[in-house]
């Protein structure tokens, strides 16, 4: 049996604290469409059987009716293969949500929060979805596998070995009981990072996002697809996103003004598929207004600036100086002392500021 396994689209994501640029927000999720659809695509010219996604579709707090139509469509146009969803912590089986109040296709299978076991040919596909945006217990050490000689697929949204209290929120599942639970494949979502290929004969799977939603998830993303049979799994992560993000790091130390910076920064190598967040680093000469440079950066591949660097004043130097600068600099170690790690960087700020209206 063929399948593909996707998980953590998040349709209609509104994308608010990626960018300064306030087109991508729209851009992105012209790409989430634009690759959902190569999914279907190739769905239909591969002759997949059955679709898993493990959940966070959409975001149930932004998603429009308009996108729940545009993928139940692209579902109509398979309707030989098998979809079935496990909603996730985004994307929740709620009263008000679109997978409880909205006609899906009838090739269109939704778990809810009580464990169920579809039975198609010689495959069993079990499944599990969340009913709040938080869970804590699925139930799932009580699931006890009806027909062991039959093939058997868990789709579920996880986090596998959770750790923290965090973690534990979103529906922590150890692996050794998903292994000892005799599951060919475990088809799961949740963690945005692929990972297929980490171990021999691994049958817990996690795809990754779609596509890649921030600069946190550096890397290829895509779709999983697979060919299954009982003792035989073959797999194979096929890639689709079409922009990768990615940070430059900008040395400030020897620039000495606002327009250099600029001029440094419009002179960078950035191919086109890449979506770039500057990190201005090194020893400051100047006070920096990142969104003044912003504004005047000409690549609209850069979509993000941070300022990481710090002044280069030396406090202690200064402080021994019985001046006005001096006082000022003997005050400002004191508050750093104890200061958080935030607070430092408003020190420094205020240091800056205040020697150069003291000049």
């Amino acid at each position: 049996m063929k399948f593909i396994h996707i998980a953590d689209i998040h349709f209609d994501s509104p994308f608010v604290n990626l960018t300064d640029r306030e087109s991508l927000g729209d851009l992105k999720r012209l790409e989430q469409r634009k690759v959902f659809k190569k999914v279907i695509d190739y769905i239909k010219e591969n002759n997949i059987e059955m679709l898993f996604i493990s959940g966070d579709v959409y975001e149930q707090k932004y998603i429009r009716k308009s996108t729940i139509e545009y993928i139940n469509n692209l579902f109509k146009e398979i309707p030989n293969t098998k979809i079935f969803i496990s909603p996730g912590n985004h994307d929740p089986y709620i009263k008000n949500s679109y997978y409880n109040r909205f006609k899906w296709n009838e090739n269109v299978h939704i778990f809810n929060s009580k464990i169920e076991r579809i039975e198609i040919n010689d495959i069993d596909v079990y499944g599990y979805g969340f009913d709040d945006f938080y869970c804590t217990d699925c139930g799932i050490e009580d699931l006890e596998i009806e027909d062991k000689n039959k093939t058997n697929i868990l789709v579920i949204h996880s986090t596998i070995d959770g750790a923290n209290i965090k973690e534990k929120q979103y529906n922590s599942i150890s692996r050794k009981l998903l292994e000892e639970k005799g599951f060919d494949y475990v088809a799961t979502g949740h963690i945005h990072k692929i990972d297929y290929n980490s171990y021999e004969n691994q049958k817990i799977v996690y795809p990754g996002s779609l596509i890649s939603l921030g600069f946190d998830e550096i890397g290829k993303h895509g779709m999983i697809v697979g060919e299954i049979e009982k003792e035989k799994l073959e797999l194979e992560f096929i890639p689709l996103s079409e922009d990768d993000f990615v940070e430059k790091n900008v040395d400030i130390t020897d620039i000495i003004s606002k327009d250099e910076l600029v001029e440094k920064i419009n002179e960078l190598k950035i191919a086109n598929n890449e979506l770039v967040k500057i990190i201005l680093v090194g020893k400051r000469n100047f006070e920096i207004d990142k969104y003044e440079i912003y504004k005047l950066v000409l690549n609209e591949r850069i979509i993000k600036i941070k300022d990481h660097t710090k002044i280069k004043y030396d406090l202690e130097k200064i402080a021994n100086n019985n001046t006005l600068k001096g006082l000022f600099a003997k005050e400002m170690l004191k508050e750093k002392e104890n200061a958080s790690e935030e607070n430092i960087d408003i020190i420094e700020k205020a240091v800056e500021i205040a020697f150069e209206a003291l000049e």
